[in-house]
């Protein structure tokens, strides 16, 4: 009988890590739950259990780069040798950068981008000595186009994105067998939005087409699978990448007239709402956010994108088809 994968992921109480967990869970996983808020790590243990997997919880801080390397040791002696690391971690301030403040830009740089480098270190340091392993970069259509209100969680997204292409260089240099991926997602419908510190005076939301995210979730457990270097999911992923390459300028002045309506709803901000940037939000919350009637379970163009060689062949058999027919 094939052992089971071991699998970690970060941010894994809540939102997409906790939509993640339950899908390595599906696929026969044992997984190890990293995140500050333990109700929703416990939650999340109950879970992986349910699918008869084994977890192992670990509440720390993935700004913590010594905790993030003792929780990676302790997860080898329990659990076994890991096979693939998700980088999922994240964490937000919804503001106009004249309201930001200096300590609010380095704490969502620590957890959004340095979480990611710590786990990566932390996986690399027992992944490279057997050359296996997959190690999965949570990035988003953001580590491209820079968006108004979100200027923190871009600019380190952006990051992300750089230290990815170095680490591939590298890895390549090395003719290493580790498997990566930077997976590039679309606005979801996660519970960040009732989290994340926001100044806005309306309820924050996602902006344009909102997807579940189990669709991101199994994408992710897809490029663990896979060799491809990075992983669109979502045509707006596509649209906002492609058009910022294209067209940077014109992204501006949409943006400019559209970003700051779009990233919030009708509703009244709470001013005494609580947030999770220094310390969890108590209680299990799950995976998804208030916007299942507008979100989308599915995405057309992952599906062409992971089959697109089926898709190949039955257009080229339609086309020979449509051509015998007229001769």
């Amino acid at each position: 009988m094939e052992a089971k994968k071991v699998v970690v992921v970060t941010g894994a109480s809540a939102g997409l890590g906790r939509a993640i967990v339950r899908e390595f869970a599906k696929d026969g996983a044992d997984v190890a739950l990293i995140a500050r808020g333990i109700d929703g790590l416990e939650g999340a243990k109950k879970e992986v259990e349910a699918y008869g997997g084994r977890a192992l919880i670990c509440q720390l801080d993935v700004a913590d780069a010594e905790a993030i390397e003792k929780a990676a040791g302790e997860i080898e002696e329990k659990l076994g040798p890991i096979d693939v690391w998700v980088n999922n971690a994240m964490n937000s301030v919804f503001s106009p950068i004249k309201d930001m403040k200096p300590e609010e830009y380095k704490r969502v740089t620590e957890v959004t981008y340095l979480g990611q480098v710590y786990g990566a270190l932390a996986a690399l340091k027992r992944m490279q000595p057997r050359n296996r392993g997959s190690l999965i970069f949570v990035g988003s259509a953001l580590a491209y186009r820079g968006i108004p209100l979100q200027s923190a969680y871009c600019a380190s997204k952006h990051a992300i994105q750089g230290f990815y292409d170095s680490l591939r260089a590298e890895l390549l240099h090395d003719k290493s067998k580790i498997n990566t991926c930077m997976v590039q997602l679309p606005a979801m419908n996660t519970t960040q939005f009732g989290f994340v510190r926001s100044k806005l005076p309306r309820k924050p939301r996602p902006m344009g087409t909102i997807y579940e995210p189990e669709v991101a979730a199994r994408g992710i457990v897809y490029a663990s699978k896979s060799h491809h270097r990075e992983l669109y999911i979502g045509y707006p992923t596509v649209e906002a990448i492609v058009g910022n390459k294209l067209a940077p300028s014109i992204g501006d002045y949409v943006l400019a007239n559209g970003g700051f309506k779009g990233q919030m709803t009708d509703e009244p901000a709470d001013p005494n709402r609580s947030d999770n940037l220094w310390e969890p939000i108590p209680g299990d919350h799950g995976a998804h956010g208030p916007f299942s009637d507008k979100a989308w379970s599915f995405s057309p163009q992952f599906w062409v994108d992971k089959h697109k060689g089926a898709v190949a062949s039955f257009v080229l058999a339609v086309a020979a088809g449509i051509f015998l027919t007229r001769k």
